[in-house]
């Protein structure tokens, strides 16, 4: 099953819709909110984009001007709240994201697939060094939930609960990856290393079109 195509695609803007579900809220008072619950670590937050976001929110009818608040001589604040189309669309669209799997293309995938041009140890010296990042990046990330932790229920932090598991995971194959590198038991890793040295691919590195990797 094929997710649906939607009027707007940006996940910020479901973020901002779920928001609205509690209330109605001020678009600087909806990119606080985000960032004090730790929703920055997987939505790209900035209050120029966020305030398009509720724009275009509101020109399909998913948001709706809820209150208008002056203050004195400070400057009108605008409370948007969500509407019944917009409730729907925050479900439909959030269903969709939970039960299809979508194909992504991270740059890391894209990396490995290309790494051969470069000389084994070169690609044991670069992913050492990733390693090292991606164990600093989970312990940054255990610190952060454990202090968000404090003050929001577990419901509210699944997400980086996830990203600290993927980020462990790649961590757990690039440490065994490279272990292969090092001793020599990866598979082709001496043939891999002759071409990269004397330019001389062997048969297994050609492909059934007769080009080698020196030609691609």
């Amino acid at each position: 099953m094929a997710a649906k195509r939607r009027k707007l695609g940006n996940p910020l803007a479901l973020a901002v819709m779920v928001l609205l579900t509690e209330r109605p809220m001020h678009p600087y008072e909806i990119a606080q909110t985000l960032r004090r619950r730790g929703k920055d670590a997987s939505l790209k937050i900035n209050y120029g984009s966020l305030y398009t976001v509720v724009q275009n929110l509101e020109k399909h009818g998913f948001v709706e001007v809820a209150e208008v608040q002056r203050e004195g001589n400070r400057p009108e604040r605008t409370l948007y709240g969500i509407t019944d189309a917009g409730r729907e669309e925050a479900t439909e669209w959030l269903s969709d994201l939970l039960a299809v799997p979508a194909r992504e293309y991270p740059i890391f995938e894209a990396a490995l697939s290309l790494m051969c041009v470069l000389h084994p140890d070169e690609v044991a010296r670069l992913l050492a060094e990733r390693l090292t990042m991606l164990e600093v990046q989970a312990a940054s990330l255990r610190g952060g939930l454990a202090k968000l932790s404090e003050t929001l229920p577990r419901l509210f932090l699944v997400e980086s609960e996830y990203q600290l598991h993927m980020i462990e995971a790649q961590a757990v194959w690039v440490r065994g990856f490279l272990t292969e590198i090092k001793d020599g038991t990866f598979p082709g890793v001496k043939e891999w290393r002759t071409f990269l040295e004397t330019g001389e691919a062997p048969p297994e590195f050609q492909d059934p079109e007769g080009g080698g990797l020196e030609g691609k």
